[in-house]
C-alpha cells in the first residue's frame, strides 16, 4: 500500500502563490503516475495537473496552465504543486493521489479510477 500526506495550503491573497507537497510512502516503488485534484464545496473532484514519474512529463487542465507547475523529487521521493498567480477560483480542498503503471494520456490521468492512493487533502484559500 502506498500512503500520502499532503502539506503546504492556506490562505493567500489573489496574485499570491503557494507550494503543496505530497509525500509518498510505502510502496511506492510500485507507483508510475502522480498527480494532483481539487474539489470546492458543492463541486465535483477535478484533476489539475499530473506527472508521469518515468519521464517527468506532465499534463494539465486549461484553467491552470502557465501558473501552475508539478513537478517531483526522485531523490527525495516528494511531489510539488508549485501555484502561482492564484484566483479566487483555485479554492479548494487540494488532493495527491498515485497510481500504479498504466496508461498516460491526458484523459487516463484525469481519471479518478487511474489511481490508487489518495492523501487526505489539503485547503487552499485564495481571497480577493
Amino acid at each position: 500500500q502506498v500512503q500520502l500526506v499532503e502539506s503546504g495550503g492556506g490562505l493567500v491573497q489573489a496574485g499570491g502563490s503557494l507550494r503543496l507537497s505530497c509525500a509518498p510512502s510505502g510502496r511506492t516503488f510500485s507507483l508510475y503516475v502522480m498527480s494532483w485534484f481539487r474539489q470546492a464545496p458543492g463541486e465535483e473532484r477535478e484533476f489539475v495537473a499530473g506527472v508521469r514519474l518515468n519521464d517527468g512529463s506532465t499534463v494539465y487542465i486549461d484553467s491552470v496552465k502557465g501558473r501552475f507547475a508539478i513537478s517531483r523529487d526522485n531523490t527525495k521521493n516528494m511531489v510539488y504543486l508549485e501555484m502561482n498567480n492564484l484566483k479566487p477560483e483555485d479554492t479548494a480542498n487540494y488532493y495527491c493521489t498515485a497510481g500504479p503503471p498504466g496508461p498516460t494520456s491526458p484523459q487516463d490521468m484525469a481519471s479518478w479510477g487511474r489511481y490508487a492512493a489518495w492523501g487526505q487533502g489539503t485547503q487552499v484559500t485564495v481571497s480577493s
